[in-house]
């Protein structure tokens, strides 16, 4: 027998013991031995865990994340030497040290994302070379003395480094709500749960990266209503939940959006349904007379037959004069009721209309934190920092019949607290009228607040046309990273010389299509629908004193008043909206089911069209209408980008051919709206308030050119039932070629009998059918 090579032996014997050393390599999270875990989240998205072996529990403390059940890792490792891929759900992953990489693919292929985790804490991912969108609300901080009624606004947050600071801001966008939820245009998702990070997007390649947020040691904690402005945590991360080395993760594959909207819906909390009053119109008060006077702008809307559902009443202190002592308290203002509080709810709910109260916290002497549930559990702490305790100051003005709060300010709160904040109201008024569905309209938001009926406006923006402009923006990149509801205040809520009659009725056909329809604003009584029309303006509100202002900025123009255009206009797109109301409501419900905003990205339907994926200046209610708002002065055109397709104007069902840019004349009357051929777009007769019965039957409009689909949702609009299931869904399916129109139940739901006229847009041919519950064709 040949004897071996003694060189040959010890080469083999290096090499084993070489791999014997790489096989020992341990995974690292700050240069703690960590481990990482990587399991299916949902059918299109992964959740990635790296952890200190020191921290013991499956997934860090973090409310923005639904508890639900996760499955066991498909991979855990704590050691490497070479590339670990397995198929998780319907992706791919391969995991690979030195530094350690985690890559995704997707079952044909395509990469979804590259993500290395660096010695210094950092995370680097691959930014494509498209649109990055979503990343919370709000947009950049102008620097001091900037130009920015002149800038660009921010859609695409490429491009910068965003330090992901919460904070109050007014200019063009608004209240910064940060948010670590990124979706490439180019097909992927990212959520950084824990930690809390920076976002670099800056550099030139294609590498981003996400950079733990250092918490703060030499400060005091938490922040205060006195030190908000200050950045030591507000909003962010509990500094005593801050892990070094911790991540907690989503990677989402999002070639097609929807389906990955569905699964950030699902890890976050599903939506809780709004009461039906909510997708209504609100009129927000600022300084008030008395009770008289209250009830007296609630009466000239119903005689001057402008739909409205709701009150919105601001809080002493915010103004001279509010609904009650200085704020927080909780006791009526008795300067304004002049009679027992309870005879003023009454004669509203005779009304019809819902009354919401503005309220703000209590500071850290009487609130230290936020915690717990309502009811409690057996094993909660009923201190001062319980929201039970907390809630119950509430109780009394429930009982005399406030439908809903405006928790306002509380930027303070940390962001656990935030979140908790939503879970208070929410919960709370379940526990004093039960089975009614809450509502409340709150400054702060972030995944999580959905499944709490989470509704966030944009904060105290300024009245100017690029706020407009950037409203739009705002709004849309909030639906795709916090939640299905959003709005803003019409009109803009800092007076400026620029508020005029044109620009508030532009706003106001805006948020027509916003999940909130809310007009609140400074020089309150312009936020009328009558108001411009009047010879006095009202209180020339600049300050919380309803001093009036000096600076030439801050006034608007006494010839702006006295004009008649507004009001009818006004009343029209009000009205719309209540028309819209099934429609509406049934994207309230894909909110819930399919965790669809109200708000719709174009890039969410039209993935591939480069155009369409860049634009923030337009986008889809629903899957079907494409909204485009006016946001410059004076426009007579409209440049609207319409996907590929055919698609009819709303207001003339002119077709137009898409995958082109068409320019719509537009006067003060019109704000462009296009719907899609093969679009079935349920729409009512006239009511003054949501709930209100009408004597007419619903409209289906469809939209000849393509074969089309609908699933009509109905609930009672009031209670939870709809949790178990009860609700009518009638599902309207239209073949084309066939000029049929088929009307049966949805699979699920029970059938409700109804009679329909169906229009067949656009030659305008209407055919009433009486629908029983059973399966009926409409032919043309």
């Amino acid at each position: 027998m040949k004897k071996p090579n003694p060189f040959i032996t010890l080469l083999f014997t290096f090499a084993a013991c070489t791999q014997s050393l790489v096989a020992q390599q341990p995974i690292l999270a700050e240069g703690q031995p960590a481990q990482l875990d990587i399991r299916a989240a949902g059918e299109h998205s992964i959740r990635i865990t790296l952890k200190p072996i020191s921290f013991k529990a499956d997934f860090p403390k973090n409310p923005a994340i639904d508890d639900i059940a996760y499955p066991k890792p498909a991979i855990s490792l704590t050691e490497i030497s070479g590339a670990v891929t397995k198929k998780i759900g319907n992706l791919n992953v391969s995991v690979s040290p030195d530094p350690l990489t985690v890559t995704v693919t997707n079952t044909t292929g395509q990469e979804i994302q590259k993500l290395v985790f660096d010695s210094e804490g950092r995370l680097s991912f691959n930014m494509g070379d498209e649109q990055i969108l979503g990343m919370g609300e709000g947009g950049p901080k102008p620097e001091r003395g900037a130009d920015w009624r002149n800038a660009t606004i921010e859609y695409d947050r490429r491009g910068r480094y965003h330090k992901m600071e919460p904070r109050w801001q007014s200019d063009t966008y608004g209240s910064r709500n940060p948010v670590a939820m990124l979706w490439g245009t180019q097909g992927w998702g990212i959520f950084v749960a824990t930690p809390w990070v920076e976002v670099d997007l800056e550099s030139s390649d294609q590498n981003g990266f996400f950079i733990p947020w250092k918490a703060p040691t030499d400060v005091e904690q938490p922040q205060t209503q006195r030190n908000q402005h200050d950045q030591n945590g507000k909003g962010r991360h509990p500094v005593k939940d801050v892990v070094p080395g911790l991540y907690d993760l989503f990677v989402f594959d999002a070639h097609e959006p929807t389906l990955s909207m569905k699964d950030f819906s699902t890890i976050t909390g599903k939506a809780a349904m709004p009461p039906k009053w909510a997708m209504g119109y609100m009129q927000s008060h600022r300084t008030l007379k008395d009770d008289d006077q209250m009830i007296g702008i609630v009466d000239t809307f119903r005689t001057r037959n402008i739909p409205l559902d709701a009150v919105i009443y601001l809080g002493t202190g915010f103004a001279p004069r509010g609904w009650n002592e200085k704020q927080p308290s909780f006791e009526p203002n008795p300067d304004v009721f002049k009679r027992k509080p309870i005879d003023f709810f009454n004669d509203m709910k005779d009304r019809n209309v819902k009354v919401v109260l503005h309220m703000v916290p209590f500071d850290r002497d009487k609130l230290p934190t936020l915690q717990g549930t309502i009811p409690p559990k057996p094993n909660e702490v009923l201190d001062n920092s319980h929201i039970f305790n907390y809630w119950n100051l509430h109780e009394n003005l429930v009982n005399m019949g406030t439908a809903a709060f405006w928790p306002d300010e509380g930027d303070w709160f940390n962001l656990f607290e935030r979140i908790k904040r939503h879970q208070l109201y929410y919960q709370g008024s379940l526990y004093t009228t039960p089975n009614v569905r809450p509502w409340s309209l709150q400054r702060n938001g972030f995944p999580g607040i959905a499944k709490w009926g989470g509704w966030v406006w944009s904060g105290d923006t300024q009245s100017t046309w690029k706020t407009l402009e950037g409203q739009i923006a705002v709004g849309i990149n909030y639906s795709l990273s916090i939640g299905p509801f959003w709005g803003s205040d019409i009109g803009g809520f800092y007076v400026t010389s620029e508020r005029t009659g044109e620009m508030y009725t532009r706003w106001f056909q805006f948020a027509a299509f916003c999940g909130s329809f809310r007009s609140h604003t400074r020089t309150w009584h312009l936020g009328l629908p009558w108001g411009w029309g009047l010879d006095d303006m009202g209180p020339k509100e600049d300050n919380g004193r309803n001093e009036p202002s000096t600076d030439p900025d801050r006034i608007i123009a006494q010839s702006e008043m006295n004009n008649p255009l507004v009001e009818p206009i006004v009343k029209k797109y009000d009205e719309l909206r209540y028309q819209l109301l099934p429609y509406n409501y049934t994207l309230a419900a894909e909110a819930r089911s399919e965790g669809l905003p109200m708000m719709r990205a174009m890039w969410l339907y039209y993935p591939q069209d480069e155009k369409a994926t860049s634009l923030g200046d337009q986008y889809l209610w629903g899957r079907d209408m494409l909204i485009a708002p006016v946001y410059k002065k004076g426009a007579t055109q409209r440049e609207v980008y319409l996907p590929e397709g055919e698609w009819y104007d709303w207001w003339t069902n002119k077709k137009e051919t898409g995958k082109r840019t068409v320019s719509r004349t537009v006067d003060l009357a019109t704000m462009p709206i296009y719907v899609r051929a093969g679009a079935i777009i349920p729409v009512d007769p006239i009511r003054q308030y949501a709930t209100q019965e009408v004597a007419g039957p619903t409209t289906i409009k469809v939209y000849h050119g393509a074969d089309g689909a609908f699933t009509l949702y109905e609930d009672d609009g009031v209670t939870l039932d709809y949790e178990k299931g009860e609700s009518t869904q009638t599902q309207f399916i239209w073949n084309n070629a066939g000029n049929k129109l088929t009307i049966s139940p949805a699979s699920s739901g029970t059938a409700k009998a109804k009679t329909f006229k169906v229009e067949l847009l656009p030659t305008g041919t209407i055919k009433e059918v009486n629908y029983t519950g059973k399966p009926v064709d409409v032919t043309f």
